[in-house]
């Protein structure tokens, strides 16, 4: 992932990213804590703050933030692309060596975002948030949480606390080796661990939701699920799909012809097999293990292609303000 300027990279050494979707309410706020928080370290810093095509007025006010804060960095989609793109778009926009990603309804605090460097800078690629007092509702919030963090660390075998939280700090190579679509944002630290990054976690704060209601809905749950089983095969068997379809359908092929040999016993003693039920499975079982082991050959063909042809950004950008301009993205 490439940052948008160079002149502008070689001076920053902390992004944060921050995916915003019909936040208008709560952005003068949230600038305002990230500028009281980022501006004591003393360090070079910029505020990627990315609007996934809001319907509110979350453009108008960025305009004017851009007025008035230079570290601001504003990228508008053309339209409501998804969490997952708007986060890639942020990435893709920010130059620092190091990334920190929140979300934009001020329910993370930014007076965590050091603590997550200090932990970072102690030879991390990654550290995740634990917002252990959730100020969530408990029935349809931090119930289905805990379920799901644990079903997601069996799956992934990274233990994490809470995949959930989007207070999340990065190194650059982390990010940059990152593919994301879908809804595979809340899958970072999986994907990271592929890549072998080191991954841990610290206790931050979680304040209750001050404007609006909780964008999570029933209808994001199946995608995740949907996600989840994509992130499982990746870990696995991301680069040797044939490993997985090859074996089954081998498997299947054996059965078939063993099946396939028994019945040929059986002609060859004068038993009639026509009408045989053992024949229709022999049958299917070799018809189904030639298409397993063909999905795996194409597997293989897809994921050649995949690593071949990567770089087509999975979203489109209107503008992008800068400081006190605006660019034409």
């Amino acid at each position: 992932m490439a940052a948008t300027s160079p002149e502008h990279s070689s001076a920053v050494t902390l992004s944060v990213v921050i995916p915003l979707f019909n936040e208008e309410e709560s952005l003068p706020m949230l600038v305002a804590q990230l500028l009281g928080s980022l501006r004591p370290l003393g360090e070079a810093f910029e505020l990627v703050l990315v609007d996934d095509g809001s319907s509110d007025g979350t453009a108008q006010v960025l305009q004017q933030l851009s007025e008035t804060t230079p570290e601001l960095v504003a990228v508008l989609l053309r339209r409501n692309y998804g969490q997952t793109a708007a986060m890639a778009a942020g990435f893709d926009a920010s130059s620092g060596e190091e990334v920190v990603t929140l979300d934009g309804d001020l329910q993370n605090d930014p007076a965590d975002i050091p603590l997550m460097l200090n932990k970072l800078r102690e030879g991390y690629d990654l550290v995740s948030g634990w917002r252990y007092q959730r100020q969530d509702a408990a029935l349809s919030r931090l119930l289905p949480s805990k379920l799901a963090n644990k079903l997601i660390a069996a799956v992934t075998d990274v233990r994490l606390h809470d995949y959930g939280c989007s207070l999340k700090a990065y190194r650059r190579e982390v990010v940059t080796d990152l593919n994301l679509y879908g809804e595979l944002h809340r899958f970072l630290p999986a994907l990271a661990s592929i890549e072998g990054a080191r991954i841990t976690e610290v206790k931050v704060n979680h304040q209750p939701r001050r404007f609006g209601k909780s964008k999570y809905g029933i209808d994001r749950t199946f995608r995740v699920l949907m996600d989840l089983l994509t992130v499982w095969f990746m870990k696995r068997f991301l680069t040797r799909p044939m490993h997985v379809f090859g074996f089954w359908g081998l498997l299947a092929m054996a059965a078939g012809a063993g099946m396939g040999g028994l019945l040929l016993v059986e002609k060859l003693l004068g038993h009639d097999i026509g009408n045989r039920p053992l024949l229709t499975l022999c049958v299917l079982l070799l018809l189904t293990g030639v298409q397993l082991f063909c999905f795996g050959l194409l597997g293989e063909l897809m994921m050649r292609t995949y690593h071949e042809s990567q770089g087509r950004p999975i979203y489109r950008i209107r503008a992008t303000l800068r400081g006190k301009a605006a660019l034409p993205a």
